[in-house]
């Protein structure tokens, strides 16, 4: 029986891993846990666990038998640049503290599974910006996008090592209804949504012809689950895999939303976010993901539109 810890489950990711987690293993075997005193989504079972306490980290894998861990705790791109130092710290410190346990309960013969995300930040402005390839030049140019580097890394380091079954996947600009905007470049895509069902004029930080890869949250979750249940023997590769669901700017995005609000109006004023989104690919190459565990999206932009208006609208 699987016993899931997801850190970082008050986030936009965690959140809603959380749930579909629970509907597969069951909800008294999915541990939600963040820093903050209670969880935001409801969970069953909720621990306040700050990923830079060790000891904590320890203690909960002994109270619950952890056999999974999904660490998501971090500071995005947009938001890191603010406090670098700080970003620095919990993005590589926190993915630290968990390849250290995994290796350390490994050892004592109770080995624990790990996920990790990366993203798309950790590219660069050399970098090939169509469909840039899983192996390719990575120069990123933001302290977010460097963690990321280096944790992809580390994760190799720990898997080769220490035979740590760490996997990864490197996520594009990820939409959801379900939680607001967390500070990232690519959450335009999310605030555009509510501007529209208000009525009101969005005002887009990011060029009209600025393409970047993305993807549904549905797809992101699927994605992760299925990298996580596919066996080890299929994992080609430890530092962290190309995962793609769709590409488009924001104007093809505001193009779509207006089949379904014509008046809906988009005002571009790009700030310092553009000239992070202008560094990162335009489209990704997620071959080796599809050839080692199958991975292919199901979620395109008109179904991505049609599902957020209508679950954007619920909520407000």
């Amino acid at each position: 029986m699987e016993r899931i810890l997801v850190i970082g489950a008050n986030g936009q990711i965690g959140s809603e891993l959380v749930d579909a987690l629970a509907a597969k293993h069951g909800a008294e075997n999915v541990i939600a846990a963040d820093i903050s005193p209670t969880s935001l989504y409801g969970a069953k079972i909720y621990e306040v666990v700050d990923v830079l306490n060790a000891d904590r980290l320890a203690e909960i894998h002994d109270k619950y038998n952890i056999t999974q861990v999904y660490q998501l705790a971090a500071l995005l791109s947009a938001t890191g640049e603010k406090a670098p130092l700080k970003a620095w710290t919990l993005n590589m410190d926190g993915l630290l503290n968990i390849l250290e346990l995994a290796r350390i309960r490994g050892e004592a013969g109770k080995p624990l599974k790990v996920f990790w995300p990366s993203s798309i930040a950790a590219f660069g402005p050399n970098t090939e910006a169509v469909n840039t390839p899983q192996y390719t030049v990575m120069d990123p140019n933001t302290i977010y996008g460097i963690s990321k580097l280096a944790g992809e890394r580390l994760c190799e380091y720990y898997f080769q090592k220490y035979n740590v079954d760490v996997r990864s996947i490197r996520y594009p600009g990820i939409i959801s209804y379900k939680s607001p905007p967390g500070g990232g470049t690519t959450d335009y895509a999310i605030a555009i949504f509510h501007s529209a069902l208000k009525g009101e004029v969005y005002s887009c930080f990011l060029e009209a012809q600025q393409s970047l890869p993305m993807i549904y949250m549905p797809d992101a979750i699927r994605a992760t689950i299925s990298l996580m249940e596919a066996p080890t023997e299929n994992i080609k590769i430890r530092s962290s895999y190309n995962v793609s669901g769709m590409s488009f700017n924001p104007q093809e995005l505001t193009s779509e939303i207006t089949k379904n609000l014509p008046n809906f109006q988009v005002h571009y004023a790009p700030d310092s976010r553009q000239a992070i989104a202008a560094s990162w690919p335009q489209s990704l190459n997620d071959e080796a993901a599809y050839q080692d565990w199958g991975w292919k999206a199901e979620i395109d932009l008109p179904a991505l539109v049609t599902d957020m208006l209508k679950n954007v609208k619920i909520a407000n």
